[in-house]
């Protein structure tokens, strides 16, 4: 990454649209300020409006009540209030949703007349937020770049937050009229951007089903954000703290939400509870956190643990010996989970629930083991192949980690980033070079 010569013209501008931004420290948020923070190192003014924290716990952090700005690692930062329902039904979503895009207006739009971005950059979630972004983009003469972290209508559609309804190979809903509003705004949104890009082939692909032109899609990955502390982990200390010296760890870390499935690792554990030398642990917080919990009782092989400090993080992915990344079957290629970036990073094999030709199937085949998804004894199965086959789950550690070093390192990710900002940007910009 360099810096603008002296004596060029003034470095590109660009505004972020945001709902999850850090310091909330896994989902999107660590990626959308990593990506600000970067562009601002190699010499971009970046400006983001993003949401109060609130993620994974569904309850806004201290400190964060009202309107504030400031900068944050070279970056401007602008937090607006929003709604944040601690149990996220999917109407609750939806309003949680709109009272962001409602209270990002204001600013985004002052930002583009006053600043002029060259480039608005809006990450989805929130798609309802999309159409600020398209006004601040029209009202500066910026170019449009959507970044679609996950098809979040198909994806609530899919775990029955907003029912049911039969979808064509287009996402079109074959009924329910706010599934088929919410559909078609997003269509006109993705359609009418100046670039489009999403974190996995398969929903690059989806992208284009949709009518985006092959030319604006973009691939642009997650990265491996904890691999730095994986390898400098101590593995025994949460394994003392928690009272399982000894034994295998199947582990789960992450949010705690209805897409992800977590209901069949309760299963797991039940089916191979007489295996005294494994134990599963989930990890982290969500909406779904005290259901899972109830179908758990009464199981003396699985732990529930909050959601590991920054700090703790490498400590907790040396723990696993095997990392479980079950999925609804229904939410396939909707979304690729941040999470997987970590765990290959990790050098531990991985146990995914995923259908073949999926994108988590493609990323975790070779380095760790497919099963159907929402299959219980296919995923115990594997659990217990991992566990007994020390060899085996050596080489597809091994293989993880190296997939990790090939296509999910942060300077990886972002330098195929900026250049196509630089070329959507319009500007006579030039860079140094970093050496």
């Amino acid at each position: 990454m360099g810096k603008a010569r002296p004596g060029t013209p003034r470095p590109p501008r660009i505004l972020m649209l945001s709902l999850n931004y850090a310091p909330e420290e896994i989902g999107i948020g660590p990626y959308s300020a990593g990506m600000a923070q970067m562009l601002a190192a190699d010499g971009w003014q970046v400006d983001v409006v993003a949401g109060a924290p609130y993620y994974p716990q569904w309850q806004r952090q201290p400190g964060y009540a009202g309107w504030t700005s400031a900068a944050e690692q070279g970056v401007r930062v602008a937090r607006v209030p929003h709604y944040v329902p601690q149990c996220p039904t999917g109407p609750r979503r939806l309003l949680h949703h709109a009272s962001f895009a409602a209270a990002a207006a204001f600013p985004a739009l002052k930002h583009a007349l006053q600043r002029r971005p060259d480039v608005v950059f809006a990450v989805a979630p929130a798609m309802m937020a999309m159409p600020v972004a398209w006004a601040a983009a029209r009202l500066s003469g910026a170019k449009l770049w959507l970044h679609v972290q996950d098809f979040e209508v198909e994806t609530a559609l899919a775990t029955g937050l907003l029912g049911r309804p039969e979808l064509d190979r287009k996402g079109l809903a074959g009924k329910g009229l706010v599934a088929r509003a919410a559909l078609g705004l997003e269509g006109v949104m993705l359609r009418g951007a100046d670039m489009v890009s999403s974190i996995s082939p398969n929903m690059c692909d989806r992208l284009a089903q949709k009518g985006v032109p092959p030319p604006r899609i973009m691939q642009l990955r997650n990265w491996a954000n904890h691999e730095d502390s994986a390898a400098a982990a101590d593995p025994d200390r949460l394994a003392r703290e928690w009272g399982l010296q000894g034994k295998k760890i199947a582990l789960y870390s992450g949010n705690i939400g209805r897409k992800q499935g977590l209901e069949t690792i309760i299963d797991c554990a039940r089916l191979l509870h007489g295996r005294t030398d494994l134990a599963f642990v989930i990890c982290g917080n969500g909406p779904e956190r005290s259901q899972l919990e109830i179908r758990a009782k009464g199981l003396r092989n699985i732990q529930f643990h909050p959601l590991q400090p920054a700090s703790g993080v490498g400590d907790l992915l040396a723990l696993a010996d095997v990392h479980l990344l079950p999925q609804l079957a229904d939410a396939a290629d909707l979304v690729l989970p941040s999470k997987l970036a970590n765990m290959l990073g990790s050098g531990r094999p991985v146990v995914a629930g995923a259908a073949p030709g999926t994108a988590l199937a493609d990323e975790v085949t070779g380095c760790g083991l497919v099963v159907v998804p929402e299959q219980a004894q296919a995923m115990a199965d594997a659990i217990v192949r991992l566990c007994d086959d020390g060899a085996l789950a050596a080489t597809l550690g091994a293989a993880a980690k190296a997939r990790a070093q090939d296509r999910w390192t942060k300077s990886a990710v972002m330098s195929g980033l900026a250049p196509r900002l630089h070329a959507l940007s319009g500007r006579a910009w030039a860079v140094a070079s970093a050496d």
